[in-house]
C-alpha cells in the first residue's frame, strides 16, 4: 500500500516546486516568443532592418534573451542573505512578487527596447532566488528516505513549464491575429500558476528546521505535525523534531561565522577547496558545452537543421522539451541511484559531443541541400537532449547538495548557483553571436571541444558519490583532484572507525553527525 500523503504537505511540495517555473518558462515560453512576428515588429528584430549587419542583429537579439539570467545571478546571492533572516516561507514570497512585478513591466514595456532589458534583469532577480529558495525548502520538508525524490520534482516541474511554453507560443501563433497581445499573452502565462502558488503559501507552514534554528520549539513541532498529518504527541513526530533541532544547532553555529570566515575555509583547506572547485567545474563545463544556449535558441537551431516554418519549429521544439522531461523523469528517479553519478554524467557528455561532431560536419560540409543529413541532423538535437538531461542538465545540482559539509554548504550552494547564473548568462549572450560569426559549424565545433575537456576533467576529478553517507564525504576528497575519481569506501568500515586515528581538527566529530542529519 502506497503511503499516506499528508494534505498540507502535498501542497507544499506543489507550491515549492513550482519555483522552477520562473526559470523553466523562461528557457521555453520566452525564448520562443522572442520569435513571434509580434514582437520582432516591436524590438526592432526583422532582418530587413539589419541588413549587412547579421551580427547587430543576434546581439540585440542575445541581449533580451540573456538579461534576465543576468539579474537571476546576482538574485541567488541575495536569496542566501535572506533565506537565513526572514525565513523560507517570505523569501519564497518576496521572490515570487519580485519575478511577477518584472514580468508584469517586461509585458507592458510596450516596443520600448531599454525598460525591456530593466524588466528582465529585474524579474531575474526573482528566478534567480527561487532556484536557491525552493530546493533548499523542499530538502528540509522531505522525509529523509525520500529526500531525493522530493527535492527533484523541482526539476521536473522546471521541464514541465520549458515544454508548455513552446506549445503555447504554437497556439497564439496558429490561433491569434500577429498583433502585440500575442507575444503579451504567452509572457503572462506563468502569472496565473505563481499567483496561485503565492497565496496557497499563506496555508502552508515555515520549514521546520528554520523554526528551530531560532529558538522555536512549539511552532517547529507544529510545523512538522502538520506537514507530517499526525498530533504533536505522536512518539515518530518527537523523534523527527530531535533530529530537526540537532540539525538547526548546526545551523546556529554557520549563522555566527561570517561569510568571508566561511569563504576562507572554502578556499584554504584543501579537502574543501577540491570540493568546492569541482561543484565549479561542473557547473562550468556544463553551461559551456551548449547548455542552456542550446535551449535558449532551439527554434532557431531546428530551422538550420532543415525544419520548414516557425509554427513547425515551435512544435519540434516543444517535442524537444518533452524529451528533456521524460529523461529526466527516467534519471531522476531511476537511474541516478543505480547507475551512480559518474556513469549517467559521462555517458551524457558523451553523447552531447558526438551529436555536436555530427552537427559541425552537417553544417560545414553537407547542408540543408541533402534531406538524409537534414533528418539526421534534426534527430542529433533530440540525441543531444537525451545527453543532456542524463549528465549535466541535473547532476550538478545533486553533487552540490551532497559533497559539502553542513558549516559551508548553504554558501557554497549560493555562489555556485550564482556562478552558473553567470555562466548561463554569457552562453545565452554569446550562442546567436558564436552561430552567426561561426557559421555555425565552428560553434558546434567549440562545444564539442568542452565536451572532451569534460570527460577528461570531470572523468578524473569527480568520484562516485552513490551511497556515500553525507558524514563520509570528505573521505573521496583525500586525494589530488586527478585521482579522485579512484576513491572508494571500504563497506566494511563502521562510523568510528572511519574516524579513527584522525587529526583532522577542522572536521570534529559533532560537525560531522550534523552533516550525516542534514
Amino acid at each position: 500500500m502506497a503511503p499516506k500523503m499528508p494534505p498540507f504537505y502535498l501542497l507544499a511540495v506543489i507550491i515549492l516546486a513550482s519555483g522552477g517555473i520562473p526559470k523553466g518558462y523562461d528557457e521555453g515560453g520566452f525564448s520562443a516568443s522572442v520569435t513571434l512576428p509580434a514582437f520582432k515588429a516591436d524590438y526592432g528584430l526583422n532582418k530587413n532592418l539589419w541588413v549587412g549587419n547579421a551580427t547587430g542583429l543576434a546581439n540585440r537579439t542575445a541581449n533580451i534573451s540573456s538579461f534576465g539570467v543576468l539579474g537571476a545571478a546576482f538574485g541567488a546571492i541575495i536569496a542566501y542573505l535572506l533565506n537565513d533572516k526572514v525565513g523560507r516561507l517570505w523569501s519564497y514570497r518576496i521572490a515570487t512578487m519580485v519575478w511577477a512585478s518584472g514580468i508584469l513591466m517586461q509585458v507592458f514595456s510596450s516596443g520600448v527596447f531599454g525598460f525591456l532589458l530593466f524588466a528582465r534583469i529585474w524579474g531575474g532577480l526573482g528566478a534567480g532566488g527561487l532556484t536557491v529558495i525552493s530546493p533548499l525548502f523542499l530538502s528540509e520538508i522531505a522525509p529523509t528516505k525520500s529526500r531525493g525524490m522530493v527535492t527533484s520534482m523541482y526539476m521536473v516541474v522546471l521541464l514541465s513549464f520549458l515544454s508548455l511554453g513552446f506549445f503555447i507560443n504554437y497556439g497564439v501563433s496558429r490561433h491569434m491575429a500577429q498583433a502585440r497581445a500575442q507575444w503579451q499573452i504567452v509572457q503572462m502565462v506563468p502569472l496565473i500558476p505563481m499567483g496561485i502558488c503565492f497565496f496557497a503559501s499563506f496555508l502552508i507552514p515555515e520549514s521546520p528546521r528554520w523554526l528551530a534554528s531560532r529558538g522555536r520549539r512549539q511552532d517547529c513541532i507544529a510545523s512538522l505535525a502538520r506537514l507530517r498529518g499526525i498530533s504533536p504527541d505522536d512518539q515518530a513526530l518527537r523523534g523527527e523534531y530531535e533530529r530537526t533541532e540537532l540539525e538547526a544547532n548546526a545551523l546556529i553555529e554557520t549563522s555566527k561565522t561570517s561569510m568571508p570566515q566561511i569563504a576562507k575555509e572554502c578556499f584554504t583547506d584543501p579537502n574543501l577547496r577540491s570540493r568546492y572547485f569541482l561543484a565549479v567545474a561542473l557547473h562550468t563545463i556544463a553551461q559551456w558545452t551548449g547548455g542552456n544556449g542550446i535551449t535558449y535558441y532551439i527554434s532557431d537551431i531546428f530551422q538550420y537543421a532543415g525544419v520548414k516554418g516557425s509554427e513547425t519549429s515551435l512544435i519540434t521544439s516543444g517535442a524537444y522539451g518533452l524529451v528533456k522531461l521524460f529523461v529526466t523523469m527516467i534519471f531522476a528517479w531511476g537511474l541516478i541511484d543505480r547507475l551512480g553519478r559518474r556513469r549517467c554524467m559521462l555517458a551524457g557528455l558523451a553523447l552531447q559531443g558526438i551529436t555536436h561532431i555530427y552537427m559541425a560536419i552537417y553544417f560545414g560540409a553537407i547542408g540543408q541541400g541533402n534531406q538524409h543529413a537534414s533528418d539526421a541532423a534534426i534527430a542529433s538535437v533530440f540525441i543531444y537532449a537525451t545527453g543532456w538531461s542524463i549528465g549535466l542538465c541535473t547532476i550538478p545540482y545533486i553533487y552540490g547538495t551532497e559533497i559539502f559539509p553542513t558549516k559551508v554548504r548553504s554558501f557554497a550552494y549560493a555562489t555556485t548557483m550564482a556562478l552558473h547564473w553567470l555562466y548561463q548568462f554569457a552562453v545565452v549572450r554569446v550562442t546567436p553571436v558564436m552561430l552567426a560569426a561561426l557559421d555555425k559549424w565552428g560553434a558546434y565545433i567549440f562545444w564539442a571541444m568542452i565536451c572532451a575537456i569534460g570527460i577528461v576533467v570531470l572523468g578524473l576529478w569527480a568520484p562516485e558519490t552513490k551511497s556515500v553517507p553525507l558524514e563520509r564525504m570528505h573521505e573521496l576528497f583525500d586525494h589530488s583532484w586527478y585521482k579522485c575519481w579512484k576513491s572508494k569506501l571500504d563497506p566494511r568500515m563502521d562510523y568510528g572507525e572511519s574516524y579513527e586515528g584522525k587529526a583532522d581538527v577542522k572536521y570534529t566529530v559533532e560537525q560531522r553527525e550534523g552533516d550525516s542529519r542534514a
